[in-house]
């Protein structure tokens, strides 16, 4: 497969995750860039937070245009993780990167496990400003130790913790990742970074058409099926890492 073709298709995977499961773009786009396409660690995650951040502005138009986006408390949760996340990302260089893995594997399949169980009754998706600022912090101290977007975190997040319904889930985890992004591109801003745009350009046009595909396919799915699915997407990103890390 050439180096096109494998950007094409990568793509349009991570696209497909955005819309229609809102997360798991940088967790899938990563090892993409790194293990199909040959970008260094470096450039993958910039690239990375390049093609997310455009795809998630496309699939949050969508899902906006539905009403599933809880904004105040997506902004709201989004906004405390900023700081915690730029906190941890500074102590996460003097950790060694097999334990950075393992533990991105770990805290992956708990999040999966978690969102497996039976949903909570009666969610409405009404939550404390208090609970929500408090999710966000923690998940932007997670993420920003691990160095990813956190999307694929979001929605277990805001499902377990704030019992937000699925598809509001979705929508908001979008609005999560793009703000999450943004911020990692304006710290890595002026570092440098030499990014191939003949394969992060197909890439990221890909990842924005599969994401208008994501959310027509997850309007077609029910709450709990999306759910699983995601579940299942985690638990096997999971796996992977942790084989990757440990052979």
């Amino acid at each position: 497969m050439t180096v096109l073709m494998s950007a094409l298709v990568a793509g349009a995977v991570v696209g497909l995750a955005l819309g229609g499961l809102g997360g798991g773009g940088s967790v899938l786009a990563v090892p993409a860039l790194i293990y199909l396409l040959g970008f260094t660690p470096a450039a993958a995650t910039t690239a990375s937070l390049i093609i997310v951040t455009l795809t998630s502005v496309t699939a949050l138009v969508g899902h906006t245009r539905d009403g599933n986006v809880a904004w105040r408390t997506g902004l709201l949760f989004a906004a405390a993780g900023i700081v915690p996340a730029v906190l941890a990302g500074a102590a996460s260089n003097h950790l060694p990167q097999t334990a950075l893995t393992c533990a991105f594997a770990v805290i992956a399949a708990l999040a999966a496990l978690r969102m497996l169980r039976p949903a909570p009754t009666g969610a409405t998706g009404t939550v404390h400003s208090a609970r929500a600022g408090a999710a966000g912090a923690g998940l932007g101290a997670v993420t920003g130790f691990l160095g990813v977007g956190g999307g694929f975190l979001a929605v277990p997040a805001l499902v377990g913790v704030l019992n937000l319904p699925m598809r509001r889930a979705v929508g908001t985890s979008l609005l999560v990742i793009t703000v999450n992004s943004l911020a990692a591109l304006g710290a890595r801003a002026g570092t440098g970074t030499r990014l191939d745009w003949a394969v992060v350009a197909p890439f990221t046009a890909t990842a924005v058409l599969g994401a208008w595909d994501g959310k027509r396919l997850s309007r077609k799915l029910k709450g709990h099926t999306l759910q699983r699915l995601f579940a299942c997407v985690l638990l096997a990103v999971a796996a992977l890492m942790l084989i990757d890390a440990l052979v």
